[in-house]
């Protein structure tokens, strides 16, 4: 049977980082994967983190199933973070499942998408997130791209809306709600509500990701739009990961949200996703949602996690700033005014593959072929090294318009 499998591509991010870890320089500087580091290069864990294990470890819980929806309470506590608590709001007419992180979640939700509207097609940004394509694709859906940047690097509303003027009532369109990965290009407020209008006009159906709400412009502006598009259309898909804001990597905690035209509906899409998810793994792990959970109902858990969260935000944002300010002081204004106005963990540089693997092969510095950068990852004595080595390869005029 093996021998008739002919050979999968291989998946690039990874291809990277094994390729970082065989680099014996010790400069090397990796900016591929998606974590937050110190200073120190460590992905910490967070202080309310390693508060609420130690009070789960004291606890001693039962290790017994949990059920289809995971941990229910963790299920109530992110449709209260995501949708907020207020009477008569869009929770009430919501239901939430755990699921095994982000990724779990875009997968089943894109399994239900497949189940009640077969023939739909799910609009995607291009670029979008290296996982989107493949995992609406593995789910049997059919992906179509749509431009998301102008060609200053900002946002281009007018492109974007032409473009899903033209989705059909049957369809789906993917949008993340802060924090573009991999660009670091969001919307303004103004762009949102255009885009909510542009769902309710034409019908098609948000279906938003969120994977790195709390490190753009701060938790509750970050929830903002989706809240916003939440009050405004009748049936709505979320995907929540943990990983980031919460510093979860390993333990997979995420959680997918179904918003229907009445409570009713919700809890139809909740079975199917449950029956989904045991088809696919049965049920998630516990550990994380107990934790997320843990904290997000203490208040005093809650506000150290959230002091902990802007305090990350924060360095990442000054991070982003002092790299524009070193590009702008080294003559490439133009690279640094497109840096300075993106926001959250990664950003895009203007440099084409080839440039990008100067920036490898001659400063030890890993981002993807794409150009796309972790901002999270550089250690701040660093950060002139890499805006020197970006000024090195795109020669001695580029962006300094």
């Amino acid at each position: 049977m093996l021998e008739l499998l002919p050979p999968p591509p291989a998946d690039p991010l990874w291809v990277l980082t094994d390729a970082f870890g065989a680099d014996a320089r010790s400069e090397r500087l990796d900016l591929v994967l998606g974590v937050y580091r110190d200073e120190t290069g460590r992905t910490p864990v967070m202080a309310a983190v390693r508060e609420a294990e130690i009070r789960l470890a004291e606890r001693s819980a039962s290790k017994e199933y949990r059920g289809l929806s995971g941990n229910t309470a963790f299920n109530r506590a992110v449709l209260a973070m995501v949708l907020g608590t207020g009477p008569g709001g869009p929770a009430d007419r919501a239901a939430a499942v755990q699921t095994v992180a982000g990724s779990g979640a875009l997968r089943l939700l894109a399994d239900l998408i497949h189940r009640t509207r077969p023939g739909a097609t799910v609009w995607i940004s291009e670029p979008a997130y290296v996982n989107h394509r493949p995992i609406l694709e593995a789910a049997g859906l059919t992906v179509r791209g749509f431009g998301w940047r102008d060609a200053e690097g900002g946002f281009d509303t007018e492109g974007v809306l032409r473009e899903l003027a033209r989705a059909g009532r049957d369809d789906v369109v993917l949008l993340q709600g802060c924090c573009h990965n991999p660009t670091g290009v969001d919307p303004l407020p103004q762009d949102w509500q255009a885009l909510a209008e542009s769902a309710v006009r034409g019908g098609w159906i948000p279906f938003v990701d969120l994977a790195y709400h709390g490190l753009g412009d701060g938790l509750e502006a970050d929830l903002l739009p989706t809240r916003m598009l939440a009050e405004r259309v009748p049936e709505m898909l979320i995907a929540v990961s943990c990983s980031k804001n919460f510093g979860l990597y390993s333990d997979r905690v995420g959680g997918a949200i179904v918003l229907g035209a009445s409570a009713g509906a919700a809890r139809h899409a909740e079975t199917a996703l449950q029956n989904a998810a045991r088809t696919q793994y049965s049920m998630p792990p516990e550990h994380g949602a107990a934790v997320v959970t843990t904290i997000l109902e203490d208040d005093g858990l809650r506000a150290s996690w959230r002091a902990e969260l802007e305090l990350m935000r924060g360095r990442i944002t000054t991070h982003r700033a002092v790299l524009a300010a070193v590009l702008s002081d080294l003559g490439r204004a133009g690279e640094a005014r497109t840096l300075a106005r993106q926001k959250g963990m990664f950003s895009m540089l203007p440099l084409t593959g080839e440039q990008m693997l100067r920036l490898r092969t001659e400063f030890a510095i890993y981002g993807t072929a794409a150009g796309r950068v972790n901002i999270a990852g550089i250690p701040e004595h660093r950060i002139p090294c890499l805006a020197r080595g970006i000024a090195a390869v795109t020669g001695p005029s580029a962006g300094s318009a």
